[in-house]
């Protein structure tokens, strides 16, 4: 035999013995069998296929039963309705917690909530012994299916011994979230439709959510949202990032069911109902100040940063701030002072500003303001969003993703000098009185003009349209370190004036621009 053919036997043979060794028999020659993919977990695609085809459907609020007893409860008793924090989800399993609302009073929808785990979704079971009635009886007529209104966050912010309040969802698409050292205030919702229309307002409502249970150390908590109404279905993403300043990622895809006259892209709502500027201040009360926001603040896609003073009108007041690929907008709480505010219980003082920061390009539009009369602090009488130029239509999907910070003080926002306060009055001397002038003064403090001695030339920029001005003068007062601006205004008719202002130093802006809407 052939040394060539007795190695190639040899070879066959050996190749033969290890596949018996390996298999512990003889070699299997069958065909290899696919491996078994592993289970797709739940995300946010999942969401966006939920609302693509509800949104192809007719709208259908859906309902559950409630007992009686908790559709008339008031406001008082519904408070008196507290979860067990016990019966926790995630009860010390790591840094967040959730806790949940029972239904009923104002919030009487049952919202769809559910766990998503590596081991898959489940529904969260409701039962009455979560709750603790306080003085309510027990209502009957209690079931599984009586589910909750809403849930709320818990992490802890302040010490390891206690999980505070993080986020609150809870009635239509509202929410609240705080971060350290703050209580809560103003309200953040999912979208705003036709607001401020004389038909009324549309207001969506979060239908389902998906609780993405975090690992034990994780800082970071994930939740998906699914938003319905009669004119548009979206589905929604929060990454929640706990801080001094607590910051929400927010990731929406909107599908509209049929042609919508006015979106509002990540709406904020407050409260002001008077501050420091007298023309504002007709109440009996003993607190200085009251108002959960005190302005508007935007950065323009050029750059430059505004704040609109806000008031409480005697009428309706709309407007908007155009511009285009906005780089931020919010409703702030700028003065920090308790002095101002003198209300130890509602401690306006520490009540936090929401910051929205678009993430891509969010073309042409506007930021739109609201004030409505109020009388009474208990109702939300402001409203700010963006309103794109483009409609959202039907069968064309739109993303909208940006970031809301929670947060105390900042020099990010802005980052310049910026306005303290604006205080409006009868002009000094009777003539002026009688044809109409008024006074502004306008306080501006912070960035480099902290650091510039009285005797630099700074100079206030003062413009508007249909409005004569005059004896403009800037000054730093000595008592507060502030630079004030102070000047005469008079109408030339009876339209809206847009008065704008801000100060510069050898032709350098120093300040973001006071801007305020006069209604003579």
């Amino acid at each position: 035999m052939a040394v060539r053919q007795r190695l190639l036997i040899v070879a066959l043979i050996a190749a033969t013995l290890m596949l018996a060794n390996t298999t512990g028999g003889s070699p299997d020659v069958r065909p290899p069998q696919p491996q078994q993919q592993p289970q797709k977990q739940f995300d946010f695609s999942d969401v966006q296929n939920i609302a693509r085809e509800r949104a192809q459907k007719p709208y259908e609020r859906r309902t559950h039963a409630l007992p009686e007893a908790l559709q008339k409860i008031d406001y008082d008793a519904y408070r008196d309705i507290r979860f067990r924090p016990e019966r926790a989800l995630w009860r010390g399993e790591g840094l967040f917690e959730v806790q949940f609302f029972h239904r009923g009073f104002a919030f009487r929808d049952r919202v769809s909530i559910a766990e998503v785990s590596p081991s898959g979704v489940s529904q969260v079971a409701y039962s009455p012994a979560m709750f603790d009635f306080g003085r309510n009886p027990v209502p009957e007529g209690l079931s599984d299916d009586t589910g909750f209104a809403g849930f709320r966050v818990h992490f802890p912010l302040h010490t390891p011994l206690y999980k505070d309040e993080l986020i609150v969802f809870l009635g239509a698409s509202y929410f609240r979230v705080l971060g350290r050292n703050q209580v809560y205030g103003l309200s953040a919702r999912g979208l705003a439709i036709d607001t401020g229309l004389p038909r009324g307002e549309e207001f969506p409502v979060f239908t389902d959510f998906w609780l993405v249970k975090p690992g034990p150390t994780d800082r970071k908590l994930t939740i998906y949202a699914l938003l319905d109404s009669e004119s548009v279905t979206g589905a929604y993403r929060f990454d929640i990032l706990p801080g001094g300043t607590t910051r929400v990622e927010v990731t929406s895809e909107l599908y509209a069911r049929k042609p919508i006259e006015k979106v509002g892209i990540a709406p904020l709502t407050s409260m002001f109902l008077y501050g420091e500027n007298g023309s504002d201040r007709r109440f009996d009360d003993f607190r200085p100040e009251v108002h959960d926001s005190d302005g508007v603040m935007a950065q323009t896609g050029t750059g430059e940063w505004l704040w609109r003073p806000l008031v409480n009108p005697a009428e309706l007041r709309i407007s908007r701030l155009m511009d285009e690929n906005p780089r931020g907008f919010g409703l702030i709480q700028r003065d920090r002072d308790f002095q101002h505010y003198q209300d130890a219980e509602a401690r306006y003082h520490v009540r936090p500003s929401y910051w929205i920061e678009p993430h891509g390009q969010w073309g042409r539009g506007g930021v739109e303001i609201v004030e409505i009369p109020s009388q009474e602090e208990i109702h939300d009488n402001i409203v700010a969003y963006w309103v794109p130029e483009t409609p959202i239509e039907p069968g064309k999907p739109v993303r909208y993703s940006y970031a809301i910070s929670a947060f105390s003080t900042s020099h990010q926002w802005p980052p310049g000098g910026r306005v303290i306060s604006t205080r409006i009055g009868k002009a000094a001397m009777g003539d002026y009185v009688e044809q109409g002038w008024k006074r502004f003064v306008i306080d501006f403090a912070g960035g480099d003009l902290d650091g510039l001695d009285r005797t630099q030339p700074v100079e206030a920029h003062v413009s508007g349209e249909g409005v004569q001005i005059e004896a403009v003068s800037v000054e730093r007062v000595p008592d507060t370190g502030a630079w004030r601006v102070a000047f005469r205004a008079k109408p030339n008719g009876r339209k809206a004036i847009d008065l704008r202002c801000y100060l510069t130093l050898y032709g350098e802006s120093l300040t973001e621009t006071w801007t305020y809407l006069w209604n003579p």
